[in-house]
């Protein structure tokens, strides 16, 4: 078992300002990312009656904490992650478990600058493009695409439904996951624009990458997108079947095809109505998620600046 981390002066000092901000804006919840175990039955004194929710990618960092009442959320991801990707996977988890609802507010307590010592506040607020999103669903979608990559581009997809391209709505159509079965269950509409380029190039984790994928959704055809948020193909026309497809009226060819594909394969597909800009996931030939572009607001990660009390160490 992992030596308790001692409360420092000055992470008492910002648990204190957590205490009063939690207060004052009537947050859900306090969320501390751990590395490693607490004095449990002190931080319960200090936070006395706040729903406080740890997280942390180790099991035995919460050895003993359920004693005081705290809820604990595990996740995959190293601790050489960079602290928003941490942040956001323990959030999402958290979500899919129940712990957090969906559109709430919380206060976030973690090592923004030096690892192992907590020593960074945010408030975080979980915008209404999660409202939707429950547990059961967000657990089904996982099994298919890693939860960092599905954000990555439902984020592009409803900023392409949002705002268009050049004044003018866009529709279009992504698909993630069982790239080489995809492939086989498509052709090319004509020039692949992406094709020629390095896998790094491709990347929709770079914010280069994701303004030209924002050009190239006003061309026909979807984007073909691997596990790790790679475009491996752009302007591919989907061929599968949708004999066994039942969709709601409205929906047009673009929709059908991504329940098809879905359906025919292990992949995700992810839709941008040309009409709405209303963004649907689609699983298994059918829609598990439905995000309206318009009403949008993303996850907002509030800084707090912080002054260490007089005599501790900057």
């Amino acid at each position: 078992m992992a030596e308790p981390k001692k409360f420092s002066e000055t992470f008492s000092h910002l648990l204190g300002q957590a205490i009063a901000t939690y207060k004052t804006i009537n947050a859900a919840g306090l969320f501390i990312l751990l590395d490693s175990p607490m004095d449990w039955a002190r931080l319960r004194k200090l936070t006395g009656e706040a729903s406080v929710l740890l997280a942390a990618t180790r099991k035995d960092v919460f050895d003993g904490a359920d004693e005081f009442g705290f809820k604990s959320v595990l996740f995959d991801l190293t601790d050489a992650s960079p602290i928003y990707d941490r942040m956001t996977r323990a959030i999402l988890e958290a979500v899919a478990d129940d712990l957090i609802m969906p559109g709430s507010r919380i206060i976030a307590l973690y090592s923004g600058f030096e690892a192992a010592v907590i020593d960074s506040m945010s408030v975080i607020n979980l915008g209404e493009h999660l409202e939707r999103l429950t547990g059961k669903e967000l657990r089904k979608i996982e099994t298919k695409v890693p939860l960092r990559t599905l954000k990555t581009v439902v984020d592009l997809a409803l900023e392409i439904g949002r705002d268009g391209r050049e004044g003018k709505a866009v529709g279009t159509l992504f698909v993630v996951g069982d790239t080489k079965n995809v492939l086989h269950h498509s052709k090319p509409a004509g020039f692949d624009p992406v094709r020629g380029y390095k896998c790094k190039e491709r990347s929709l984790m770079d914010q280069r990458v994701r303004e030209g994928i924002k050009e190239v959704a006003q061309l026909d055809g979807a984007f073909i997108v691997s596990l790790d948020g790679t475009v491996v193909a752009a302007c591919r026309l989907l061929d599968t079947s949708t004999a066994a497809i039942t969709l709601s009226k409205g929906l047009g060819s673009r929709h059908w095809a991504a329940a098809a594909i879905s359906r025919a394969t292990n992949a995700v597909a992810i839709v941008v109505s040309q009409s709405s800009g209303t963004v649907r996931i689609f699983l298994n030939g059918e829609v598990v998620l439905r995000i309206e572009a318009r009403h949008r607001r993303p996850m907002i990660w509030k800084e707090f600046e912080y002054e260490p009390p007089q005599g501790v160490p900057q």
